[in-house]
């Protein structure tokens, strides 16, 4: 359900409590420190993308502060995906301070606390993620956590001018479209964070960020391969089979889960490709499904339409699309 708050018609006395909640039921529970909240001025509009959300906040300077109390009932762990349009955003989270100008956009995670605050006036951008939702995509996420990535080349701009884009439209779109349209952004988001030298860093411990990215770099490049399982990776990967399963356990999945989801993300990749002429029973075999049939079944369970189904939707919601 899409959302939208301004404090332009509350009285000065309640904005503090009106922007607090405003912020909180967006995001989750954060403290809130205004400059001065009687003459605070704020408007944010949310849109819902199915897993995932945007939305478009527009405020004076503020200070926003996530306490070890707000984490005690929290389940689900997110990710903020903030870009700022206006203003230098200040970020501090886990003993890591970053500043982060527009022209570059800031990786924020739900269950550590954390500071963030602008002193300017400023227009900011923000996914929220669910975990869930990003790790088949990135493994150990934790790894992008307190990084600013920049947002005016590549992958990253894609990311950024994709957001801008997307905004406008959202109100022409049914929900299958818009849940679409989500997994579109987290996926564009994906490839720009993987892409990043920093990601083979991490708390995780160099060694076993640089054997994970080696296994998901190789399993992407040999999709194709109806072998592709533990012991071909592990192979070429020059890690024991059971290293291997260790480590993608501490990702909360499985090597054939992870396998599998690779091949729908990419399979979902092709079918949206407006130049892709292919059958979906060729892209099937092209992928390492042994048939039509698997890989529809595997796809409608992990995404909830049809192969068949998001090629029309993707083609109907394209920008060069008659009509």
């Amino acid at each position: 359900m899409d959302v939208s708050y301004s404090t332009a018609g509350t009285v000065a006395f309640e904005r503090k409590r009106y922007w607090d909640e405003a912020v909180s039921s967006t995001y989750f529970p954060l403290d809130l420190r205004f400059q001065n909240s009687a003459e605070f001025s704020g408007e944010l509009n949310v849109w819902d993308l199915g897993a995932v959300s945007l939305s478009r906040l527009e405020s004076d300077g503020l200070l926003y502060r996530r306490q070890k109390r707000h984490l005690l009932h929290e389940r689900e762990e997110s990710y903020l995906i903030t870009v700022p349009e206006t203003a230098e955003i200040s970020f501090e989270q886990a003993g890591k301070a970053v500043r982060c100008k527009p022209g570059a956009f800031l990786v924020e995670r739900s269950h550590l606390p954390y500071e963030f605050s602008y002193t300017a006036k400023n227009t900011l951008w923000v996914l929220k993620v669910p975990i869930a939702t990003l790790r088949p995509r990135v493994g150990l996420p934790e790894r992008i956590a307190s990084l600013s990535f920049d947002s005016t080349r590549g992958t990253g701009a894609l990311f950024v001018d994709m957001i801008r884009l997307v905004a406008p439209r959202l109100v022409e779109m049914d929900a299958p479209a818009r849940d679409m349209t989500g997994k579109h952004l987290v996926d564009i988001l994906a490839m720009s964070l993987i892409s990043d030298e920093r990601m083979l860093t991490s708390d995780a411990g160099s060694v076993q960020v640089g054997h994970l990215h080696r296994v998901e770099s190789y399993i992407r490049a040999n999709l194709a391969r109806a072998d592709l399982g533990p012991q071909v990776i592990a192979d070429a990967c020059g890690i024991s089979v059971r290293y291997l399963h260790q480590l993608m356990k501490r990702q909360g999945t499985s090597v054939c889960h992870w396998i599998r989801v690779q091949r729908l993300l990419r399979c979902d990749e092709m079918l949206r490709d407006p130049t892709c002429r292919k059958l979906v029973s060729e892209i099937a075999y092209a992928l390492g499904f042994s048939d039509h049939a698997q890989l529809s079944r595997h796809f409608k369970a992990h995404f909830g339409y049809s192969p068949s189904e998001a090629r029309e939707r993707s083609h109907l919601t394209s920008p060069s699309s008659p009509g």
